[in-house]
């Protein structure tokens, strides 16, 4: 192991997985296993072991394809997997991590890389698992809870963490690479984009440092904490305001350093705004504001080269007649990173959760309500795409009572918002899942992290 893992590996027993995967017939019917066998005699029994040992070869390497995710809501922020991923589902593994009791989570959104999945934890650690059966590659201590949502390319994994610093850590062995020091919290999303690595502090600066840690130049940042962004043909959506105009959302040119429009967020009238995707010259958002009782929520679509608003949508949050969550509980929870207002983008539709009882669909270009679903519970993820499937997580019944609905991972049409598919699960499902080739990854309120594979 590296000097990394050494260091950490008091940690490795409290992480160690519940399993290292599920039973075989999980993945493959009984039924289907004893029909591809029926043919061979009984009295070749060592014959039957080696056919059997193919078939679950077989079935093993079908169900091995892997997709990378490298940054927060995939690929310009659309929460759209490359590939096609279908219920059912089976758990191939899962473990629970060491519960913060002063954070809503234990750890923030992960990233795939190749084989390995990275995310930080409250606790502090940067971690690294092997996707295949949850073994702890390497674990790298820092002095903070670590809320920021990391990046992967080829040669590093890159993070913020509370203490105050971005690092650079090389994914092979958790070996650090370097850290820049940023004087506060850094709970940003970090990303890379060509020879830039970029990342924010709470109420300081965004930053972009060149792939050894120097700085190349950076943005004040007088009032914005957790800030989600990303970068799309040189501009960064949204980078902060202007020092003479902070309370704005800007389109920011990474290489002139010109603030190309701004969105004035008193116009808007929010106080939470969810990170932006970008899909074509569209740019969509959404964001909500306290009503008493009720949140406003506001959908938008938005020219990104001009920052013109082409449509808004308007709707008063839905809950369930006797279910009620205080909106600054709903606030407080949207802004560590968990970001359920965040949209997922396919085709003609742009998908929102929202944090209330219904997911809406609209079109990409008018701004029309195409379809809306209703639920029991309110929703508690922002939305991930895979082909023609919505995931996303769904609150269970917060009583007591021992016949309690339990909280649960629910698939649903991209078309036509239809109910397609559900699993029960330990806990709210508290950020977006992340998809990698046929696994869907996310952890849970109650500190579970999941690994979910299609079972065909």
């Amino acid at each position: 192991p590296s000097e990394a893992a050494r260091a950490n590996s008091s940690y490795s027993q409290a992480f160690q997985p519940e399993g290292t995967g599920v039973p075989m017939r999980q993945f493959f019917p009984r039924r289907v296993l004893w029909v591809a066998l029926r043919g061979v005699p009984r009295a070749r029994g060592a014959l039957r072991g080696v056919l059997a040992a193919v078939v679950l070869s077989l079935v093993l390497v079908g169900c091995s394809g892997q997709q990378d995710w490298v940054t927060f809501r995939g690929t310009q922020g659309r929460g759209r997997a490359e590939n096609a991923i279908s219920p059912p589902l089976g758990i191939r593994w899962k473990l629970r991590l060491q519960r913060d009791s002063n954070s809503l989570a234990a750890f923030n959104p992960p990233v795939v890389l190749d084989d390995t999945i990275y995310f930080g934890s409250t606790d502090g650690n940067f971690y690294a698992l092997d996707i295949e059966s949850g073994y702890m590659r390497w674990t790298f201590s820092t002095d903070g809870p670590i809320n920021s949502v990391p990046y992967a390319d080829s040669e590093n994994v890159y993070f913020g963490s509370v203490d105050g610093h971005a690092y650079a850590l090389r994914r092979e062995d958790g070996t650090e690479v370097w850290r820049f020091n940023t004087g506060r919290p850094v709970r940003s999303s970090v990303t890379r984009y060509e020879d830039m690595v970029m990342f924010a502090s709470d109420a300081g600066s965004t930053f972009a440092v060149d792939e050894h840690g120097e700085e190349l130049f950076r943005l004040p940042n007088l009032i914005w904490y957790y800030i989600t962004f990303q970068v799309h043909d040189d501009v960064m959506y949204f980078a902060p305001g202007p020092i003479e105009n902070p309370r704005s959302l800007a389109a920011y040119d990474v290489r002139t350093g010109e603030y190309l429009w701004l969105l004035e967020t008193a116009m808007l009238g929010a106080v939470w705004y969810s990170f932006p995707a970008v899909d074509g010259d569209m740019l969509f958002m959404a964001t909500g504001a306290p009503r008493g009782s009720y949140w406003e929520l506001s959908y938008y679509g938005i020219d990104r080269h001009t920052g013109e608003i082409l449509w808004r949508y308007m709707d008063a949050s839905h809950f369930p007649d006797g279910y009620y969550i205080d909106p600054e509980l709903l606030f407080r929870r949207s802004i560590e990173l968990l970001d359920f207002m965040a949209p997922a983008v396919v085709g003609n539709r742009v998908i929102f959760t929202s944090g209330d009882a219904t997911v809406r669909a609209f079109d990409t270009r008018s701004g029309r309500l195409v379809w809306s679903s209703d639920l029991s519970y309110p929703t508690s993820s922002a939305p991930t795409i895979a082909g023609n499937t919505v995931y996303f997580g769904v609150h269970g019944d917060p009583s007591d009572s021992p016949d309690a609905a339990p909280a649960r991972l629910l698939a649903l049409s991209a078309r036509s918002g239809r109910k397609e598919w559900e699993m029960p699960i330990d806990g709210a499902v508290l950020s977006a899942p992340v998809i990698a080739g046929r696994r869907i990854l996310f952890g849970t309120q109650n500190s579970v992290f999941y690994i979910l594979e299609a079972l065909f």
